[in-house]
């Protein structure tokens, strides 16, 4: 059973007459008599029978009916809301986000958003990258912002770089390694390199997060074996404690910028590490389909991000 034949017996019904039926759907007599053989064989009863004011319905015809009548009016409804989600009258955007970008881009993206397409709902799932990539491949969530790294991207998704973020060595003030420091007038930072910190104490990430993922990365690929003295969630506070003496830590840049001015540090750029950075992506899943509505959102990430930096 499809529309098509639901309509076929519709029109049928309301006309009385194959005839006058195949007329107004367009098709051939002799179709129109075939389709409803089949549809009567398939189903195991007749649907009409004849008399002299023309086709009648049997009774299980006038079931049949009033169920096509019942499908075909659920499914024109379906076809009017579709065209409404089509045109941005209505519709849900469901996608993920790590915490500190959503603090930063949220309250700059979502109120515009909403304004553009106020009964559009919007549904952010704040979580770290590696959820949320799990999230993504499990088809719960439309897109996702989040962080990568091409040497541990999952090719199950399509990554669309946003910007290139790189890693910094944090430490106090004044720190000894100082004095190892190279400076370079094209980079933001003095530039520091990683071997120095095999002997120095080291404030980790959590395993769970990328910032992590991307450290342990950088000290497999330069040979160290890093002396963890503790292990922290929060990138902040693992940057605090490097600034207080207590141990040195790897961050990437843009976070420094988003408790500026408090517990300073020093900062330095990686020398000759060409895997020491993140991107910044808007990930999605090639077999989950994306709605004008979450496209929409997505251009407004990509305008944004072209426009200024989000941290």
């Amino acid at each position: 059973m499809n529309d098509r034949e639901l309509l076929y017996v519709k029109t049928i019904a309301e006309t009385k007459s194959i005839s006058k039926a195949a007329k107004k759907l367009f098709i051939a007599q002799p179709s129109l008599s075939q389709a409803v053989q089949k549809i009567e064989e398939d189903i195991g009863v007749k649907l009409f029978t004849r008399n002299r004011e023309g086709i009648k319905l049997t009774l299980a015809g006038e079931k049949y009916y009033m169920t096509a009548n019942e499908i075909l009016n659920i499914f024109n409804d379906f076809k009017n809301e579709v065209t409404y989600i089509n045109d941005l009258k209505k519709g849900r955007v469901n996608f993920g986000i790590t915490g500190f970008m959503a603090t930063h881009l949220l309250p700059k993206l979502v109120p515009e958003y909403m304004d553009k397409y106020p009964n559009i709902e919007v549904y952010a799932v704040e979580e770290n990258s590696i959820a949320i990539e799990q999230f993504l491949l499990n088809g719960t969530i439309d897109f996702a912002i989040m962080h990568t790294h091409p040497l541990n991207q999952n090719k199950s998704l399509s990554h669309k770089v946003i910007f290139k973020d790189p890693f910094v060595i944090v430490t106090e003030k004044n720190h000894p390694l100082s004095k190892y420091k190279k400076i370079d007038a094209n980079y933001p930072y003095p530039v520091l390199d990683i071997n120095l910190l095999k002997t120095e104490k080291f404030i980790a990430l959590d395993k769970a997060g990328r910032i992590r993922q991307v450290c342990d990365l950088l000290f497999n690929v330069s040979g160290i074996n890093p002396n963890i003295i503790l292990t922290v969630k929060s990138f902040e506070t693992a940057r605090r404690l490097a600034s207080t003496g207590y141990g040195v830590t790897i961050i990437p840049m843009q976070y420094i910028k988003i408790f500026e001015g408090l517990y300073d540090a020093d900062y330095y750029l990686i020398e000759n590490n060409q895997y020491a950075y993140w991107e910044t992506c808007i990930a999605t899943n090639h077999h989950v389909y994306l709605s004008k509505a979450a496209i929409a959102f997505i251009d407004m990430i990509d305008w944004y991000f072209e426009t200024y930096r989000p941290i």
